[in-house]
């Protein structure tokens, strides 16, 4: 039976999203509505008891005589007024009618001492009611409705004692934790073997077939999660899915142009700032997406009807979602596999048919075990895991529409417009992506959600988290929006209109200059010669990076045949993959990174003892020389690949010159056995801040040094790359990184050796003139970025750069570096 909330005071009806704390906003005390108050009189929201009366008088929860609870939290931060401007007006233990004045507080005196007035009101045991309707974005009056709420049915867990549970530990390196794409895989793997497998993140359980039970347990980078199995195959179940666990599966961040947002710039009037999602410039008409509401009926007509309803609606949708799948974009491809992974989600379908054998219908049904998701990944309080809540909305939507035929779209996009909205789906964007839109601004959403991915895919500049100030754009309000300065100008004057205009006009003009000269070698504007190549993972990569004029490839992560697999790939598997990215860089050099594995990239048949700082351990030549089996095999590949020569080594995580002899003496050696008379190059590649600093003495045995700024920047800073916690503070274009990159081109090329980047760095068109300035000749960039750097180097003179780079040295801060870069290129458009 359904119980109505109402409204404890008058005010303005508004979501947990919007209230600036995040225990709130992200459900972590549970799930309700938020209002700002225009009365200055709590009352009672239905008949009970008054369990709790903060000390303070600014909050207190009432149970119902049904077993609710819920907690009313007058403004934030109030506890701090140590109950001054407010005057409890009942008692812990006290019997309430609806309508009953609880608490009394001074409106004015509370709002100018709290940060803010608006008042959560949250129902705390949500494990035991649902909210199945809520007011929200309207006027409200004392004692009007504002939540009913629905008995949540037990599930009825069995247990069988038939088997013996096998379990084991792994230390979690999926950089953001279990989120949809990984959950996806895991479940994939699951369903390969009869055995019951769960997983176990602290007093969290959740089924390994059920994605949505994944991600309710919260996990983070370098969790130790308990793996359990039971069954016939339970040990060969049990494996495989630890050894997926103990992978990255693919999700390590690569490294992109603009990876490193700029800091925000002092806004104007008639701007909006946001968090760019995507980086770009785009300039048209605003196009405003409504969302449709989906009503659906609360009882349903019969369980078989409403079960067969229900499972209609599954296979449409799943079929919608298959065929976009397909599609040749990889980012969008991994979103859909992700929606596939859900709309097929055991435990989202155990959760609707249990409301449907309750007498509900299959609409009320799916969004109820839907939103019992949702409320247990808030719960987790993983920021990263709140971001992929989206997928689950979006599959609600989805499938409510196929329900009841509610089309999920009420504006139509014209080409070349900006899409507004709130917040928008994955499935929206695919959809809204063919009518060819100009960017993307939304209230929400977040820079690693699956939006963001994939207007980062479709080259669409995006701005998220733009907040409340978003909704007073109208539909056909003109706009500037800037995602690589982070704003949204309304209404432009004539003048600055023209002017961002000319930007576009440049920048577009830059891109197909770059796109007519990628093929032609690249110098700067006084001669100096300067290479651009490409990092590869795969001869498809090295194919496209042709494409694009790279002029071979300054790092081959080698690393990609060794991971996510039960024992490393053997000589002739490797020899073929170097082989096919020679072959498509003809003539070309190709520098393979010796096998980097350990830290954030572990392989299960390579044991690595649990490090207490896995970053300072075993990682890069560290293992390889412990296995010399694997290196030498790999050695050996290398060395096979024809023309002899072609193929450069390169060693990872160099800190002293005895790692570079003992690489060498090895290379000779094979050399000899093999009887390859030709010379076959080895570089080092400089991430620690001890390969930087005796670059001096590398170069006298190492034929170039190459640098990786994704490391050597999170080891000079001493801040940890795959911690959320600092990973914003990463920046290589902090000073004193740069100042190391400076000391390695300087003591190298004093020894007649070249010094390239192969790092993030390279990628990052605001780096290019410092590097460049810095003394470095090569740059190995991601391949979608070369024929840009092609042309960007190609309108810098020497002098320029020198003079640039040494004003870098000089700033105080990464962001002043930026600012300066900013600068620098404003003076040359």
């Amino acid at each position: 039976m359904s119980l109505i909330i109402t409204s404890p005071l008058r005010g303005w009806a508004t979501t947990l999203d919007s209230v600036p704390d995040p225990v709130f906003a992200q459900r972590m005390m549970g799930d309700g509505v938020a209002i700002e108050p225009l009365g200055d009189t709590i009352v009672a929201p239905f008949d009970g008891e008054v369990v709790t009366l903060h000390d303070a008088g600014h909050a207190i929860s009432l149970r119902s005589a049904e077993g609710a609870e819920v907690l009313i939290h007058i403004g934030l931060d109030t506890v701090m007024l140590k109950g001054e401007g407010f005057t409890p007006l009942v008692a812990i233990g006290q019997t309430v009618a609806r309508g009953d004045p609880l608490i009394r507080f001074d409106l004015d005196a509370v709002a100018l001492a709290a940060p803010s007035l608006i008042t959560p009101v949250i129902v705390t045991n949500a494990e035991a009611f649902a909210i199945s309707r809520r007011s929200t974005d309207c006027a409200i009056g004392a004692c009007e409705a504002l939540m009913t709420l629905v008995p949540v049915q037990a599930n009825v867990r069995r247990s069988s004692d038939d088997g013996i549970v096998i379990e084991q530990t792994v230390k979690l390196a999926l950089p953001h934790g279990i989120h949809a794409r990984p959950a996806a895989r895991i479940c994939e793997a699951a369903r390969g073997f009869q055995a019951e497998l769960h997983l176990l993140n602290g007093d969290k359980r959740g089924a390994a077939r059920s994605t949505v039970a994944l991600l309710a347990l919260g996990t983070r980078f370098g969790d130790e999660v308990v793996v359990q199995a039971r069954g016939d195959d339970a040990e060969a179940a049990l494996a495989a899915i630890a050894a997926l666990l103990a992978t990255d599966m693919g999700e390590t961040a690569p490294a992109a142009p603009s990876a490193a947002a700029p800091p925000r710039t002092t806004l104007q009037a008639g701007q909006i700032g946001g968090v760019i999602a995507s980086p770009g410039l785009a300039m048209g008409p605003a196009a405003r997406l409504r969302q449709a509401e989906i009503a659906v009926a609360s009882e349903g007509v019969g369980a078989a009807e409403e079960r067969a309803a229900l499972l209609a609606a599954r296979d449409t949708v799943r079929a919608h979602i298959a065929a976009r799948a397909d599609s040749d974009d990889a980012s969008i491809a991994a979103v859909m596999q992700a929606h596939l992974a859900l709309i097929d989600d055991p435990e989202l379908i155990a959760g609707a048919g249990a409301r449907i054998a309750a007498g509900r219908s299959a609409g009320f049904a799916w969004r109820g075990a839907i939103h019992d998701q949702i409320d247990a990944i808030r719960a987790t309080g993983n920021a990263h895991l709140i971001e992929r809540i989206d997928d689950l909305v979006d599959i609600e939507r989805q499938l409510l529409s196929a329900l009841t035929g509610t089309p999920l779209e009420t504006a139509a996009i014209a080409a070349g417009a900006i899409i507004v909205a709130n917040d928008l789906l994955p499935s929206q964007l695919v959809a809204l992506a063919a009518a060819n839109p100009a960017g993307v601004c939304l209230t929400r959403g977040g820079p690693t959600s699956h939006v963001a991915i994939l207007c980062a895919g479709m080259g669409l500049p995006a701005l998220v988290a733009m907040g409340d100030a978003l909704a007073a754009i109208e539909d056909d309000t003109p706009l500037l929006l800037d995602a690589e300065l982070g704003h949204v100008t309304l209404r432009p004057s004539p003048a600055d209109a023209a002017a961002f205009a000319a930007r576009l006009a440049k920048r577009a003009a830059r891109r197909d200059a770059a796109q007519a000269a990628a093929q032609e070698a690249c110098r700067t504007a006084d001669g100096t010669r300067i290479e651009i190549c490409a990092n590869l993972g795969s001869a498809a990569d090295a194919q496209f990076a042709a494409a694009q004029g790279a002029e071979g490839s300054g790092l081959v992560r080698s690393e990609f045949l060794f991971l996510d697999r039960e024992t490393a790939p053997w000589e002739d598997e490797q020899h073929a993959a170097y082989q096919a990215i020679a072959d498509a860089l003809p003539g070309k050099p190709v520098i393979i990174r010796l096998l980097d594995i350990g830290g954030d990239k572990p392989a299960a048949y390579i044991p690595i003892a649990e490090e207490e700082n896995p970053a300072l351990g075993q990682r890069g030549i560290r293992v390889a020389l412990a296995r010399p089996d694997l290196l030498e095999t790999q050695l050996r590949a290398i060395l096979r690949v024809d023309p002899v020569g072609a193929c450069k080594i390169m060693i990872p995580m160099v800190a002293s010159i005895d790692e570079l002899r003992q690489v060498r003496t090895l290379v000779d050696r094979l050399r000899s056995d093999m009887a390859i008379a030709d010379a076959v190059e080895v570089g080092v590649m400089v991430e620690t801040p001890a390969a930087a600093m005796t670059a001096d003495l590398l170069a006298l045995e190492a034929d170039f040094l190459s640098i990786g700024t994704n490391d050597l920047t999170q080891y000079v800073l001493a801040m940890d790359r795959g911690n959320p916690a600092v990973a914003a503070g990463v920046d290589a274009m902090h000073p004193a990184v740069l100042r190391m990159i400076g000391e390695t081109c300087r003591r190298a090329t004093a020894r007649g050796r070249w010094v390239g980047v192969c790092g993030g760095l390279a990628s990052d068109p605001a780096a290019l003139p410092i590097l460049i300035g810095l003394g470095v000749t090569e740059l190995s960039a991601v391949p979608g970025f070369v024929a840009e750097a092609k042309q960007i180097v190609r309108g810098l003179t020497l002098s320029e750069a020198r003079a640039h780079a040494e004003l870098a040295l000089q700033c105080k801060s990464a962001a002043e570096v930026r600012a300066l870069s900013r600068a620098f290129e404003e003076t040359r458009r």
